[in-house]
This record gives C-alpha cells, structure tokens and sequence, in this order.
C-alpha cells in the first residue's frame, strides 16, 4: 500500500511516502519554522533521497506547506507519482487522544472531532493536525486517513501512574489526569531494544528514552507502558528544547501576578521560551548549544548540565518502580546522534548498572543501525535504537485499511 505520513506541528511539517508492501520509503519532505521569516522546506525523492528546497511564500501555515508538497510531488519529474491520486491511504501523527483513543484509528467526521477536541491537551500539535486532516479530506476526499495516537502506549498505565493528587472531581469532570505523549516512538524503541537483546518483549522491563527537542521517558514492564514522564500534555517532565518541563507550579501564578501577564502569555512562556532555550539565552537546539559551551559560554554550559541532570533522575526514578531493569534504550535526535550526551548521562548512573563502553558510544556507524553501546558485562544494557515513526504508522495504516477492507 502508497501510504502518505504527515506529521504536523505548530510550525513544522514532516512527511514520507512509504511503500509499505518493501517497507520502503519513496518521498521525505520537512517544513521548519513555519510561520516565521526563516521558514524553510525541502524535499527528497527515492532513489536518491537527495534534499531539494522548496520555495515557502510569506504568510504560509503548516497546511500551506502541505498542499505546496502535494503539488510538487504532482509537479517534479523526480515524484515517484504523477498524481497524489495514487496514494492510496493517509497516516496523521495525532499527539493527543485523550480518554477517547486507545488505539489507531481510521478517521470519520465523529473522530476528527474528537481529535480536535483534545487541542487542549497538545495546543502545539492537534490543531495543526486537524488543519491538515481537513485539507487533505478536501484534496483526496476518497483516501482513507487514519489517526495514530501519542498517547495509546500509555493508556496501559496503571491509576496510581496516571492520576493526579487533586481533588476527583477534576478527573470526574475534566478528565486531567496523566496522558503521556511520544508512545509510538516509545513502542518502537521498546521492539527494536528486545530484537537487539534477542529476548521476548514480554519477559524484559526497559526504560526508553525519546530525547529530541522534545523529550520523554517511560517505564516498559513485559512491552507495555507503566508510566512515562509526559503528563496532561507534553509540557511536564523533562526539561526540553524550548519547554520548562515540571516546575513547582506556583512559579506560574507567582510570575503571571508579578509580570500582570495573562493565561496564554504564561502559556507561551512555558513551551516557547523556556528549557534548553530559556536557560541558555542562545537556542533550543542542543548542537547549538553544545558548540556554544565549548567556545566557553557559562549559561550553554549551564543548560546542558540541568538537562543531564534531569534525563538521569527521571532513568532513576523509574528504575526505582521496575520490577527489573534489562537495558536503556536511547532514541531520537539527541538520545541517538550525541555521543558526548549520552557519556555524560551515563557518567551519572554507572552506579546503577548501566555501564556505558565510551569506545562502543563513540562509533556512529551505519544511519538506521540499532546497536547496543554499554560494556560486554553491563548488568543492565544499553541501546541505540533509530526511531522510525513514519515507518510504524505507515504499517498501522496499511493493517486499519485492509481490516476495513474485510469488513
């Protein structure tokens, strides 16, 4: 099956078109900082898989951005396909679910809005989402289109993982209570570890770490999720590229009396200007970062330090309530790309276990190769695992699809 994935962000855009018949990958396209003056896109076509720019006008959104990919891949000589008739089902990245989604679902109009009913729990990321749903529903209105959830790992935790100290009714009547988010990253990572291990998933308890600009741990115990470090929504728990992650929360209501802000400047604060940026003053892209700390910048230093800090007290404390502890599994563009994050996080945990082999850690190796990077006789390994998200929810398109198909 040609399986279109979109996955959409408040000013970002990232897409393939898979194959899922050869698990292949045939088109790439990302939009970044959408929105903004810098906003850029380009786009790769298989076999070559070589980045092309595409111009971005001035004043495009995010499902802007998807239509112009759709017409270039009408458009270039390079597209796999003639015509976006050819793709045959749509895969969309859903952050939140909330209580209503368990599992990846093919879209009716009941669900979408459903789906848009739970912006409030990913203001980022749903309504981007369901922008592109609606377009694509006006260009291929006869394509299928699923929703795969962030948030459907983790429905598997237990009440004492997911609820809130707080009054019940907040749960009775809000349903606030603790979602969680990057699951589909999470149940893949937690896969590809045990096939790493050559063990069964359901015999092994892992600590999967997905850090990227976005960032978030969850405990795994026999392949399913016993909590995670993400909340109501993506902002708790790690500290994050442009996140606060958990703070005392009467820092918001001290801030906003004291700054006479109001709910959604306080709400941007906290997403937008806050973590790894918030801290260093210079980005929220670690490389930038990192690079700026070497050149001696004390608050780049800083920020990295409390990142390092906080991605070792959330593996600790989750190593506290596994029953046992087979292996770590680092993943996404920070957890797989740097080395010198991953011996810095590892330095802190020795003690535990978790033994890093600094020679094995340093050795990039093939792209897409997972590997497992911790000393021979580590009591508890760890791995490197690529994410593949694309790939995963082009294959749960693929089987939503044909089940509808058998009726």
């Amino acid at each position: 099956m040609l399986v279109l994935v979109v996955n959409a962000g408040s000013s970002s855009l990232k897409c393939q078109l898979i194959q899922t018949d050869g698990k292949q990958s045939l088109m790439k396209a990302l939009a970044e900082r959408v929105g903004t003056p810098d906003a850029s896109m380009k786009v790769a076509f298989a076999p070559d898989m070589e980045w092309r720019p595409v111009p971005v006008p001035e004043g495009a959104d995010v499902p802007g951005c998807l239509s112009i990919l759709l017409d270039r891949m009408e458009s270039d000589p390079a597209s796999p396909i003639r015509s976006v008739e050819q793709i045959q089902a749509i895969g969309n990245r859903v952050v939140a679910g909330g209580e209503y989604f368990t599992e990846s679902v093919l879209i009716d109009e009941d669900g979408l809005q459903k789906i848009d009913e739970c912006s409030t729990l990913a203001p980022l990321h749903n309504p981007a989402a369901v922008a592109c749903i609606r377009l694509l529903q006006e260009r291929l209105p006869d394509t299928p289109q699923t929703a795969v959830f962030d948030t459907a790992f983790h429905t598997t935790m237990p009440p004492k993982a997911y609820m809130y100290p707080l009054p019940m009714r907040y749960y009775t009547d809000l349903h606030i209570r603790r979602y969680g988010a990057h699951g589909t990253s999470h149940r893949y990572a937690a896969a590809q570890a045990a096939r790493l291990l050559d063990r069964d998933i359901r015999d092994l308890g892992l600590i999967t770490c997905h850090l990227g600009n976005g960032g978030s741990i969850t405990a795994v115990n026999g392949g399913v999720s016993i909590d995670t470090t993400m909340g109501l929504t993506p902002l708790e728990g790690l500290m994050m590229g442009t996140r606060s992650g958990s703070i005392d929360p009467a820092i918001v209501t001290y801030v906003m009396r004291h700054d006479g802000i109001g709910f959604d400047e306080m709400e941007s604060i906290l997403n937008k200007e806050s973590g790894i940026l918030g801290v260093s003053g210079i980005s929220g892209d670690m490389r930038e970062v990192m690079a700026a700390a070497d050149d001696g910048n004390e608050l780049a230093q800083l920020a990295i330090d409390m990142y390092v800090f906080k991605v070792q007290k959330a593996i600790g404390s989750f190593y506290a309530i596994m029953r046992r502890t087979d292996a770590v599994v680092m993943t996404a563009g920070i957890g797989e790309n740097s080395a010198e994050l991953r011996e810095k996080v590892f330095d802190g945990l020795a003690h535990m276990g978790m033994i890093l082999d600094k020679e094995k850690n340093k050795v990039v190796g093939e792209i897409g190769v997972n590997r497992i990077v911790s000393v021979d006789d580590s009591p508890i390994a760890i791995c490197i695992v690529t994410t593949d998200e694309e790939m995963r929810i082009a294959r749960e398109t693929d089987a939503i699809c044909e089940a509808q198909a058998k009726g």
